[in-house]
């Protein structure tokens, strides 16, 4: 059956896009990086802008080969299993944005009045958890209706709270008095040069509909199997949500800090594009020699995760000379043979590398954290 298939194409898929996310999170220097390799500065799209949405999209396909086994387990187990990973991975990324918690300067604990609430992880568990409830108490065309009504109410609630004159500029976001209102400008991210958090509370509403689509997809391939058939469908339906994506673009601009329904679109169709061209290489074209290495990412994806981000944190902090130990590496390491934007580059990969080694250890020993 084809439920009892292996399917290693999606652990390829959910360990490219921790690989590619350290990668972009963690530049030798922020203001010289390859122009793929940042964000579109608001409007627009880059190839990084895919990867956030295609965590989350993974995050579904996972769902997908778990939550049906919690319909015979009753409502208990599904709820205290659901609260628990959600309580866990959001407690997480709120410890990373307090990390390292004592200010040695100061000699006392950082106040957390000042620490961010919202974050990658904490949107990642927000959208989970909501997922999981639209999808263990309804079926897959209701999880498709709750996603319709909640791309196309997002685009109405810009209209009617954000800025007449422009409700989809900086200033003029609706979310942002929700945030303010609810988070407080002290707990919100300010690198946009204003109080402004780009994974506040409305534009996570409709970040839950590439979780959601993750586990339509997820589930699809998993009673379909590795067919042409399926890969056939999953392509033809990429391809028909990058058309509504571009089109909508013209009324409803991309845009990835603000979390736009066009931008949904846009990376769920991509992403139906990328796992279908896997399933193809990996499992009708049996090549598979290359996989391993972002296996290693795929079978410990949150741990790695989270282990860069305090890695680079503590590496931030570590005087070097007149400088941290992250820019001696860059700067003075890599820099010693590379010019500035190739510096920052290598900086990037080689952080990835060694993230990558961490996993590739816990795998060889079979260590697999999960939560």
């Amino acid at each position: 059956m084809a439920e009892n298939q292996r399917f290693l194409a999606l652990d390829v898929f959910r360990g490219m896009t921790v690989c590619f996310m350290i990668i972009v999170n963690s530049p030798g220097d922020w203001t010289i990086s390859y122009a793929p390799l940042l964000h579109a500065r608001w409007h627009g799209f880059t190839p990084t802008d895919l990867v956030f949405p295609s965590f989350l999209f993974a995050v579904g396909n996972a769902m997908a080969f778990v939550m049906y086994k919690y319909e015979s387990l009753g409502d208990n187990i599904f709820w205290r299993k659901t609260l628990k990973r959600f309580l866990i991975i959001f407690l997480l990324g709120y410890l990373l944005y307090w990390f390292p918690f004592y200010d040695f300067e100061a000699g006392a604990f950082k106040p957390i009045s000042g620490t961010r609430i919202l974050g990658v992880l904490q949107r990642i568990a927000l959208c989970y958890l909501i997922a999981s409830v639209v999808l263990h108490y309804g079926s897959k065309k209701v999880a498709a209706i709750f996603s319709i009504f909640i791309l196309l109410g997002y685009w109405l609630l810009l209209y009617i709270y954000g800025d007449p004159n422009d409700p989809y500029s900086l200033a003029g976001y609706g979310g942002n008095s929700l945030d303010f209102f609810v988070l407080g400008e002290k707990h919100l991210y300010h690198g946009e040069g204003i109080a402004f958090d780009p994974e506040g509370i409305l534009s996570t509403l409709p970040a839950i509909v590439n979780v959601i689509f993750g586990y339509l997809a997820g589930d699809f391939i998993r009673k379909r199997g590795n067919s042409y058939e399926t890969i056939a469908k999953l392509l033809m339906t990429g391809a028909v949500l990058i058309l509504i994506a571009l089109t909508w673009n013209m009324v409803f601009p991309i845009n990835k800090k603000i979390w736009t329904s066009s931008f949904v679109l846009l990376t769920v169709g991509l992403d139906l594009l990328i796992l279908p061209i896997l399933m193809f290489v990996i499992e009708i074209e049996k090549k598979q020699k290359w996989t391993y290495f972002f296996v290693v990412f795929g079978r410990n994806p949150l741990f790695i995760y989270l282990l860069s981000e305090l890695l680079l944190i503590t590496l931030y902090m570590i005087p070097a000379g007149d400088a941290s130990l992250q820019r001696w590496f860059y700067k003075d390491f890599f820099g010693s043979f590379a010019n500035p934007v190739n510096a920052s580059f290598l900086f990037a990969f080689f952080f990835m590398l060694t993230c990558w080694a961490v996993g590739y250890i816990l795998d060889k020993k079979k260590i697999y954290i999960r939560v």
